[in-house]
């Protein structure tokens, strides 16, 4: 038997809807994707405004990027894996605009940034003071020449908050499998913000810990990932998705040099962005979470060194917990690092196990323990990353090859620059 006659008979069947799917298109994915960039080229340029914060001293900061246009919306009811993987490519295509000014505004005060080589922005206003009346309010951005105003949300930490929420996001908050490259790819191409999976119970876990002991919160929740800027919309739209409270997402930029790589290296590092929260606001203590799968464990043990008596408690979750692997030998190192501190540092299964902790402590309110625990049974119903990965991406994409060769010979009544 020829190779291909060894092969699956789901792979032979994929091959020839691809085939069928090149053939229609008579054309390259690359010339297909340049025809899509052209016809995005005559729209105005795109401000992706991120999540400010003002804190504790009265300074607001607000960082974006200025793009050529808009990245992928958000997702669609029918989104196939095609629609997953161009919207992937646009987000990592996404073509950005240095050197251009851009006016940012917050109660009444305006200043002007002009964006790096990368197209960022990064600033600080500094408002007229005035009572806190909400969680969030607004501040604007538009290109200096003129153009039209994007949102920009800003976290304005009110005074009765009683502690903060500092998390990673990939395997924390959402399954990503970061520690096995092949899953984490396939699913961050292949997949979208409504496909993907939340690790069981963190909505209700992050809503118990803003409304805090005594209900009276809110309590600020901020977001400090390795991941690129480029999936900061997909991240936007899965916390809404899911019911996980929002908070000012702080990403990184691709560069191939090895300190970017590290995320525990240089002023833009994870490390450092963790410590600059806490240092901004220091009328609060603060809750960590992370996971097994990296560092977060060596990061929030330093972290505890550099802040004593500021960490209310460490939780990280084991993202093996039926196997004592030596990622949760390096946990258990930093935990005992800890010790002589009395900051409890917790490897832990699941949110119900944190939640039970975190009540102990007094930091959430006694009848959220059923709560998270109803979202975590109502989260593992789902499909896990594995499942996904191994029956529902490659049964998706053989079912639908046809259908996206058929979109691309005749192309849909929806236009490429809403998608």
């Amino acid at each position: 038997m020829t190779p291909t006659d060894q092969q699956p008979l789901w792979l032979q069947q994929a091959r020839h809807k691809l085939q069928t799917l090149s053939a229609a298109a008579g054309e390259s994915l690359e010339a297909g994707l340049q025809r899509l960039r052209q016809k995005h080229s005559g729209h105005a340029s795109h401000i992706a405004a991120y999540r400010g914060m003002l804190d504790s001293s009265g300074c607001c900061s607000l960082n974006g990027r200025v793009l050529e246009r808009p990245l992928a919306g958000g997702p669609k009811e029918n989104d196939d894996w095609w629609d997953n993987l161009l919207n992937a490519y646009r987000r990592f295509d996404s073509e950005h605009v240095p050197g251009v000014g851009v006016d940012l505004s917050f109660r009444g005060q305006t200043v002007t940034a002009t964006t790096d080589k990368d197209g960022y922005y990064d600033t600080f206003i500094k408002p007229s003071q005035r009572p806190v009346t909400g969680l969030w309010e607004m501040a604007e951005a538009r290109r200096s020449e003129g153009g039209p105003a994007f949102l920009q949300s800003v976290l304005c930490v009110p005074d009765k908050a009683k502690f903060g929420v500092i998390s990673d996001i990939d395997d924390t908050v959402l399954e990503s499998n970061v520690s096995h490259w092949q899953t984490a790819i396939q699913v961050t191409f292949l997949r979208n913000a409504r496909t993907r999976k939340p690790l069981e119970g963190v909505g209700k876990l992050y809503q118990a810990f803003q409304q805090g002991r005594d209900g009276a919160g809110p309590n600020p929740i901020f977001y400090v990932s390795g991941s690129p800027w480029n999936v900061y919309d997909l991240l936007v739209d899965f916390m809404d998705l899911n019911d996980i409270p929002p908070g000012p997402i702080m990403l990184r930029d691709i560069n191939l040099d090895r300190a970017s790589l590290l995320h525990n290296a240089g002023p833009h590092s994870k490390l450092a962005k963790i410590h600059r929260i806490i240092e901004r606001y220091p009328g609060l203590n603060w809750i960590l979470v992370g996971d097994s799968g990296q560092i977060d464990a060596e990061l929030y043990a330093q972290t505890v060194d550099k802040f004593p008596g500021r960490i209310l408690a460490v939780y990280i979750r084991d993202i093996d917990p039926n196997t004592d692997s030596p990622k949760d030998q390096f946990v258990d190192r930093n935990i005992e690092h800890v010790t002589g501190s009395k900051v409890p540092m917790l490897r832990v299964s699941d949110s119900n196990a944190i939640a039970a902790h975190a009540r102990q402590l007094g930091l959430i309110e006694p009848e959220q323990i059923h709560e998270v625990a109803k979202d975590v049974e109502r989260d593992q119903a789902r499909p896990d990353i594995k499942h996904a990965v191994k029956v529902g991406l490659v049964d998706e994409a053989v079912a639908t090859a046809g259908k996206v060769g058929a979109r691309v010979a005749t192309p849909a009544p929806k236009s490429a620059a809403h998608r």
